[in-house]
């Protein structure tokens, strides 16, 4: 069963795509470009139509999400964990 999709294999993120998503449980992620499976651990609970990170961020990084620039890394992200607007902010502003 498919937890979560990635656009393209350079994307840092995944969308989750069902209910339920807890920490500690093992996802499987389907790559549409390649489609190609994906094993990732959660790290965090996620909500449905949030991100988890497939890889880890530092502070400044940059986070691709479909093959563009969606934000600059505000605080420490593992693979796995949520990414959400209290980790991650745009640089619009």
């Amino acid at each position: 069963m498919i937890q979560f999709v990635v656009h393209e294999e350079g994307d840092g993120v995944g969308v989750v795509v069902v209910e339920g998503v807890k920490a500690g449980q093992e996802l499987t992620g389907w790559i549409m470009e390649d489609d190609k499976d994906i094993k990732v651990k959660a790290q965090s609970d996620i909500p449905i139509g949030h991100k988890v990170s497939l890889k880890d961020y530092k502070p400044g990084d940059t986070v691709i999400k479909y093959g563009v620039d969606i934000g600059k890394v505000v605080a420490p992200i593992k693979r796995g964990e949520h990414l959400h607007v209290q980790n991650v902010k745009t640089k619009r502003w």
